[in-house]
């Protein structure tokens, strides 16, 4: 699963924790702003300006790194696989990675077929990339859920359920904290396990690096956004400091940025406020318009209030 995929499938559903928590109108993931937005789904909230996606042959492949080192517990055995079930699993290895409409019912068939199967993480990871990619985020915790029940160590789905899990939170929800609790446990999870991981032996040392910064990345964001949400100012500025700094591509997520400076906001580091809403108000992006007013928010509070040590 591609990083800009995370950023803006989770969009619609992060403006919607920030206008409940925070209380102005939000804005969507600056990923999404040079992307087609995916597919609405009438199970969760949307921005006012939803864009339908123009080429889903854009659309990524599945996630990588799936199959960490050691045995992991199985939520149900596994059996060997038949020839009519190999043969089906051939079938659907055939149906092109970025074809969703297709993938997503014929991963769906397969487990329903085949409920002990060797090839469920296989299935499990392709419905968390389609659904995220369909913005049905309902159904792409549930697949997630169930594989990281199969494969507890599976550091990409870790660290994206913690982040997803944190940017999806409805302060309002009667089961929030809970939600909120389960994105802390899977992120710290993700952390935990990602530098243990020993090399596949497909994958290059660069393939194998990026993977588990991105995996890194996703679970610092996710931890890094708890923290914020449970008012533990000081433990989310370095864990968002982090995040950042474990991200290797060339533009920072603005997500992240946006949350580091209201984190220091919130911790009366204003002049660190300023400087990191700055970076993010840098990035062609809709949280634009929000960094640009957190700058002018935090240097009206340095004028009129002491600020913290860090």
């Amino acid at each position: 699963m591609t990083r800009k995929l995370i950023h803006w499938a989770s969009a619609a559903a992060f403006a919607s924790t920030l206008f409940c928590t925070y209380g102005f109108a939000p804005a969507a993931s600056a990923r999404q702003a040079s992307q087609s937005s995916p597919a609405q789904s009438s199970t969760q909230q949307q921005p006012a300006q939803q864009q339908q996606p123009a080429d889903k042959s854009k659309q990524p492949a599945p996630l990588q790194l799936d199959t960490p080192q050691g045995s992991t517990p199985q939520a149900a055995p596994t059996v060997p696989p038949t020839p009519q079930e190999e043969a089906d699993f051939k079938t659907f290895q055939a149906i092109p990675q970025n074809d969703i409409d297709k993938r997503i019912p014929a991963a769906e068939s397969f487990l329903q077929k085949y409920p002990q199967s060797q090839y469920r993480p296989a299935m499990y990871q392709t419905l968390v990339s389609g659904y995220l990619a369909k913005q049905e985020v309902p159904k792409m915790i549930d697949a997630g859920e169930k594989e990281i029940a199969l494969n507890p160590n599976d550091t990409p789905i870790l660290g994206l359920m913690g982040q997803t899990l944190a940017r999806t939170l409805n302060p309002k929800s009667p089961d929030a904290l809970a939600q909120l609790n389960k994105a802390e446990l899977y992120s710290k999870r993700a952390i935990e396990v990602t530098p243990t991981l020993t090399k596949p032996a497909e994958l290059t040392d660069d393939q194998f690096n990026n993977a588990k910064n991105n995996a890194l990345e996703m679970a610092y964001s996710g931890l890094g956004l708890v923290y914020l949400q449970k008012g533990q100012y000081d433990q989310a500025i370095p864990t968002l400091e982090q995040s950042l700094k474990t991200d290797n591509h060339g533009e920072p997520d603005p997500v992240n940025l946006y949350l580091l400076g209201l984190a220091n906001e919130k911790a009366s580091h204003f002049d660190a406020a300023v400087a990191a809403f700055t970076k993010c108000a840098a990035i062609q992006s809709s949280l634009q318009a929000n960094c640009k007013s957190g700058i002018e928010t935090a240097k009206k509070a340095s004028s009129t209030q002491l600020s913290a040590p860090k």
